[in-house]
């Protein structure tokens, strides 16, 4: 397996990633990553494919948020969304993706990574709630236990509050839980 940069022209082969990663039904975020490509909090550089053989299989992005802390607001990554094809679910991509992200998350000095996501599968990658943390979700729709942040070691004890998502998140509605048809 290989991870790279997205980079442009993989716009097509990311959309059918993503569609292929959370079905059909839920094309609309394959519609967030396309709105968050071109978007000011956009991933800017920070979008990356999982390859095999050459084969598109994965992706993963971090797009710009901030934690409304007490004494400034602070740039924040979130990581959203991760999608791995299906036939190569559970063989360590999606584990691979998060690592490579967060250890570039790491290398840009960001003190948190924030995400939705089951508790069970990103507790092995050093995620927790962040509730206890002292971080407030920015949504009801989010249970308590998907909201989930990892520290870093730019992280200083002050910075606690309130995460705030980029627009396109909320244009889409694709914050938190949606009833599904």
């Amino acid at each position: 397996m290989r991870i790279r940069r997205e980079e442009p022209g993989d716009e097509a082969s990311v959309r059918d990633v993503i569609i292929r990663a959370f079905g059909p039904d839920e094309a609309v975020v394959a519609d967030l990553v396309d709105t968050l490509r071109v978007s000011p909090a956009g991933a800017a550089g920070r979008s990356w494919m999982a390859e095999i053989d050459g084969e598109p299989v994965g992706h993963v992005m971090l797009t710009r948020g901030w934690l409304d802390a007490p004494r400034r607001l602070i740039e924040v990554p979130v990581l959203s969304p991760l999608g791995v094809v299906p036939e190569h679910q559970r063989g360590g991509v999606g584990t691979a993706l998060v690592r490579h992200a967060v250890a570039a998350a790491e290398r840009c000095g960001d003190p948190l990574v924030f995400l939705e996501g089951s508790p069970d599968y990103y507790s092995r990658l050093g995620f927790e709630a962040g509730g206890p943390r002292g971080f407030r979700k920015p949504s009801l729709r989010i249970p308590d236990a998907a909201f989930q942040v990892t520290v870093l070691a730019s992280y200083e004890a002050w910075m606690t509050g309130t995460l705030v998502y980029a627009e396109p998140f909320w244009a889409l509605d694709c914050v938190g839980l949606r009833e599904h048809a």
